[in-house]
């Protein structure tokens, strides 16, 4: 069980590395400006502001790594990150959209609860 949850975990750190990435470099793309559903105009405005939520998905990874690699199993260190995951997936599918919820909130969420029963 603490296989399958460290993998669940895996691919909440590879999500968000993607989000990083896209955010922080690849902003005003045809596919950011798609999968945003924003303006070519609106995109260029806010890269800095895209940028430096990427940057937050950085730290999200990195503490969720951090956990993965974590001598001690890293059992709070993902519960930590994780669990802010779920709160930003569920505040953004609320205040955003509602696909954010199932795109940020549902794998973290997952993976929590997998966490919690290999425990």
């Amino acid at each position: 069980m603490q296989l399958l949850a460290d993998l669940v975990v895996g691919v909440v750190a590879l999500l968000h590395l993607a989000f990083m990435i896209v955010e922080m470099f690849f902003w005003e793309s045809s596919y950011s400006v798609r999968a945003f559903k924003l303006s070519p105009e609106l995109a260029k405005e806010t890269t800095r502001f895209a940028a430096n939520i990427g940057l937050y998905n950085g730290f999200v990874v990195a503490g969720l790594v951090w956990g993965l690699l974590s001598t001690d199993g890293g059992f709070v260190i993902k519960a930590f990150f994780l669990s802010c995951v779920v709160i930003a997936g569920i505040f953004g599918g609320v205040t955003i959209n509602r696909s954010i919820i199932l795109v940020q909130g549902v794998p973290a969420g997952l993976a929590l609860l997998l966490l919690v029963l290999a425990r």
